[in-house]
């Protein structure tokens, strides 16, 4: 086998405002429109920008939204990872867990990287061919090992904004 060059790069995704993404893979122009129907169809009220970068053909950034500025911003940060198939979404005022078991049951969704607020990068790999992601880094180090304080504190949050009850 010859051996082909390659380089590894590492992007910071531009979430200035802490907002939840998803990021993904998927494998057809058709994600762009299902997506955005899961999207609306999982959380009346949605606001959201998408964007799917098209890896054949004029390979393009594609992109929906019913809001201007989480497009954009989807946008941009599709066009700043440049991998193939891969799509980014932004919610304004919904929750990954709103949204993930509808977009992982979309036919061309081949799988999801992350669902996150936290301050993500994605490690590329880029060939002459094209780039493709590696893999996420999502937040921060871990620190140790929640203790009952941490217990109480979780099981408390996850009631406090209507996750669990009692």
């Amino acid at each position: 086998m010859p051996d082909i060059p390659f380089q590894l790069k590492l992007v910071q995704i531009e979430n200035p405002d802490a907002l939840n993404l998803i990021l993904g893979q998927s494998h057809f122009i058709k994600t762009v429109e299902d997506i955005h129907e899961a999207v609306v169809g999982g959380v009346p009220g949605v606001k959201f920008g998408l964007a799917f970068c098209e890896s054949s053909g004029e390979a393009l950034v594609r992109s929906t939204g019913n809001d201007p500025d989480l497009k954009a911003l989807a946008e941009r940060n599709a066009l700043a990872l440049g991998a193939g198939h891969s799509f980014i979404l932004f919610l304004g005022n919904a929750f990954p867990i709103n949204v993930l078991n509808a977009i992982q049951a979309v036919p061309e969704v081949a799988g999801i990287y992350c669902a996150s607020a936290n301050p993500v990068q994605v490690l590329l790999v880029e060939s002459e061919q094209g780039r493709g992601i590696l893999g996420v880094i999502d937040g921060i180090h871990t620190r140790g090992i929640e203790d009952a304080d941490g217990v109480a504190w979780r099981k408390g949050f996850l009631r406090k904004i209507g996750y669990k009850i009692a």
